[in-house]
């Protein structure tokens, strides 16, 4: 498995393609915006697109996923349903942020705590994460010990909590019950700035240490 994130919007998002090297199929995880740059990581690593991976519906993650996904004629799965209300808000979250409004979609297939999602042969495993948004999901893959996290958890920090729906201690929680269980030699890739381990935040994020 590769994984290749390329920071896209104002906000630095962290777009990744995920590649199964032994098919050569991949996977999008939150194309945010940035078209060209996306299409160009896409070509550059030569991958055949096979669906768009949604970890939660905020702007910055899910800009270009209506776009793309008509594009490259390729099905969306994620978030959780409980994001269908910022999906509604597309609109008024363009307006906030001062980013271009995007189309709405709807999700092929929406995920839940259990869920498996396949990419190429490679299976990942959904948890639920809410706090950050109430629909927030990650995608785990066990024997790369590798994790997307989206907006749960960063290098030294977590996500915000104080959004429409957000909570900070349901946030800690599904860090502690859900993501630090997943072991501490587990990478993860988040929604912004660079990869980091589990072990390494609980030894050193100031919010996760001694959870």
């Amino acid at each position: 498995m590769k994984v290749t994130s390329v920071p896209v919007t104002p906000f630095a998002q962290n777009c990744s393609l995920v590649l199964d090297e032994s098919t050569g199929h991949a996977a999008l995880v939150d194309p945010g915006g940035d078209r060209q740059r996306i299409l160009q990581t896409l070509e550059d690593v030569g991958g055949q697109p096979e669906k768009i991976l949604v970890t939660h519906a905020h702007l910055d993650h899910v800009g270009l996923v209506a776009d793309l996904a008509d594009e490259l004629n390729i099905p969306i799965e994620g978030p959780h349903r409980d994001d269908q209300f910022w999906i509604d808000m597309l609109a008024q979250q363009a307006q906030m942020l001062g980013l271009p409004e995007p189309r709405g979609f709807t999700p092929d297939r929406w995920l839940d705590e259990g869920d498996t999602v396949r990419v190429g042969e490679l299976r990942f495993q959904v948890f639920h994460c809410p706090g950050h948004t109430p629909g927030h999901i990650i995608f785990h893959q066990p024997d790369e010990k590798l994790a997307l996290v989206g907006d749960v958890l960063f290098a030294g920090s977590i996500g915000r909590t104080d959004f429409p729906r957000g909570d900070y201690q349901t946030l800690i929680n599904a860090i502690r019950d859900k993501l630090l269980p997943l072991g501490d030699d587990t990478t993860f890739v988040p929604g912004h700035g660079p990869r980091s381990t589990f072990g390494d935040e609980r030894r050193n994020n100031p919010f996760v240490a001694g959870t």
